[in-house]
């Protein structure tokens, strides 16, 4: 996998004559590896997100950024020296969109006061780096546990207030569609291909990546559903990635809609 992912477009040019720039932070939830492993042509969530902003046809043309990375949490970012890489000296950026936490939790220590304190030192840097920008702090979406993700969303909408910025609420709009099409209609399936019985082991080879089966929908639910775990990994799917480009695209259209009236 990692040979297929070493010649994987992600856009991290800015191209900015004309157009509006929007920059989207994040990790895995924001990245969609496992989509552009399957599909390397897309379009992926950055893509889809300028179609329906086009699609409008009112509004300006509109150029996305995506620099999620899997495994991503803000100290990691800053740390690894990743965002002097490819952020800080992007140009012309008119929108930040933010989505951090499920990482950070996991792994950051003292997480309710260093997750904070993490994200407050991210938007100073975004401040001086890119002070044209807006930033757009996002809660995660439903990934984890309900209580973890409320913990981690109270302490964004926190620290939103506290930095007088906008809070786009993506977690019930997208519990909304799980609950609309079914709860395992959004993620893929990504399983130890040493847990699937050896009779199924020709059925599943054209899935397999790195000693794993991934399956981008449900089509093989009906044969291996009953395995344990099976449903276990709630990383998007490409309907999942479409979720959060449209809710993403209808916040965005009415902020650009705002500019232009001049509000």
């Amino acid at each position: 996998m990692l040979g297929v992912l070493a010649a994987l477009p992600f856009p991290v040019h800015a191209e900015h004559e004309g157009q509006t720039q929007v920059l989207l932070m994040g990790d895995s939830t924001i990245e969609g590896l496992i989509p552009r492993v399957v599909k390397p042509a897309g379009p992926h969530v950055e893509q889809v997100i300028e179609q329906l902003l086009a699609a409008e046809g009112d509004l300006p043309p509109v150029h996305v950024i995506n620099t999620g990375l899997s495994g991503e949490y803000i100290q990691r970012l800053i740390d690894s020296g990743r965002y002097d890489r490819k952020i800080l000296e992007l140009p012309g950026i008119d929108y930040i969109f933010i989505r951090y936490g499920v990482n950070d939790r996991a792994r950051r220590m003292d997480f309710a006061t260093n997750f904070s304190a993490d994200f407050h030192g991210l938007i100073a840097r975004l401040r001086k780096d890119h002070p044209q920008a807006k930033i757009i702090l996002m809660s995660v979406i439903p990934f984890s546990s309900e209580e973890a993700s409320a913990e981690i969303n109270q302490i964004i909408h926190q620290v939103a207030e506290e930095e007088q910025l906008a809070f786009f609420d993506i977690y019930p709009l997208y519990a909304k569609a799980l609950n609309e099409q079914g709860i395992n209609s959004l993620n893929y399936r990504r399983y130890p291909l040493d847990k699937v019985p050896e009779k199924y082991h020709a059925l599943v080879q054209p899935y397999v990546h790195d000693d794993r089966v991934v399956v981008i929908d449900n089509e093989l639910d009906a044969i291996l559903g009953d395995l344990p775990g099976w449903y276990d990994d709630r990383h998007p799917n490409f309907a999942g990635y479409n979720v959060i480009a449209a809710e993403t695209a209808k916040y965005l259209a009415r902020m650009l809609r705002s500019k232009k009236a001049g509000q």
